[in-house]
C-alpha cells in the first residue's frame, strides 16, 4: 500500500478544480458535471502511475459505484462503494443515478469539490427556495441538445416535458426527444 499511497499524495497536489461548465436551465445554476470532475483529476492520476476505475455493483433499487485506484505497481485502493437510488425504474432513471453516483464518489475519493452544484438546488423544497422560474422552452431545448449522449438527451427531454406548462411546449419537447430515441 506504500506505492499507491505515495502516488495518490503526489497526484492530489496537482488536482485542478472541478469547473462548473454545465448549466441547469431549470434552476438557473451552473455545476461541475461528471466530465469536469474526471478532467480535474485524471491527468494527475495518470502522471503518477494511477488508473481510475469506477466499477458498478448490483442493486435492485438504483446503482452502486465503487471508485477504485490501481497503481502501476499493482497495488489498489478502493474508496468504498456509494449507493444512489434510481428516481425511476427505467434506463433513464438508472443512467441518471449512475452519473450522479460516479460524480459524487469521485469527488469524495479525490477530495475535490465543485465551485457550485445543482444537487443542492434540486433537493430544496420549492416553498423553501425562491419562487420557481417560469418554464423556458428555448432554454430547455438547448439543454436537451447539449447532452453528451442520445440517452442523456432522452432523459433531459423527459425531465423538461414534465415541467412544460403548455401543450405546445410539450409537443416541441416530445418531437425533439423522438429524434434522440431514433438515434439511441
Amino acid at each position: 500500500m506504500k506505492a499507491i499511497a505515495t502516488a495518490l499524495v503526489k497526484a492530489q497536489k496537482a488536482f485542478g478544480p472541478a469547473l462548473k461548465t454545465s448549466t441547469n436551465p431549470h434552476f438557473k445554476s451552473k455545476y461541475a458535471d461528471l466530465s469536469a470532475c474526471v478532467e480535474a483529476v485524471i491527468e494527475s492520476l495518470n502522471d503518477n502511475g494511477i488508473m481510475l476505475m469506477q466499477p458498478c455493483h448490483e442493486s435492485e433499487s438504483g446503482v452502486i459505484v465503487e471508485t477504485l485506484f490501481i497503481h502501476e505497481s499493482g497495488e489498489t485502493f478502493s474508496a468504498g462503494k456509494l449507493h444512489v437510488p434510481a428516481a425511476k425504474q427505467d434506463p433513464q432513471g438508472y443512467g441518471s443515478a449512475l452519473t450522479y453516483a460516479r460524480r459524487y464518489s469521485l469527488m469524495a475519493a479525490c477530495g475535490i469539490a465543485p465551485e457550485d452544484d445543482d444537487g443542492n438546488a434540486a433537493s430544496k423544497p420549492q416553498s423553501a427556495a425562491k419562487p420557481a422560474a417560469k418554464f423556458n422552452l428555448a432554454a430547455s431545448l438547448k439543454w436537451i441538445k447539449e447532452a453528451s449522449t442520445p440517452q442523456e438527451s432522452i432523459m433531459r427531454a423527459r425531465n423538461a416535458y414534465a415541467k412544460a406548462e403548455t401543450d405546445d411546449d410539450r409537443k416541441a419537447i416530445q418531437e425533439l426527444g423522438n429524434i434522440y430515441k431514433e438515434s439511441a
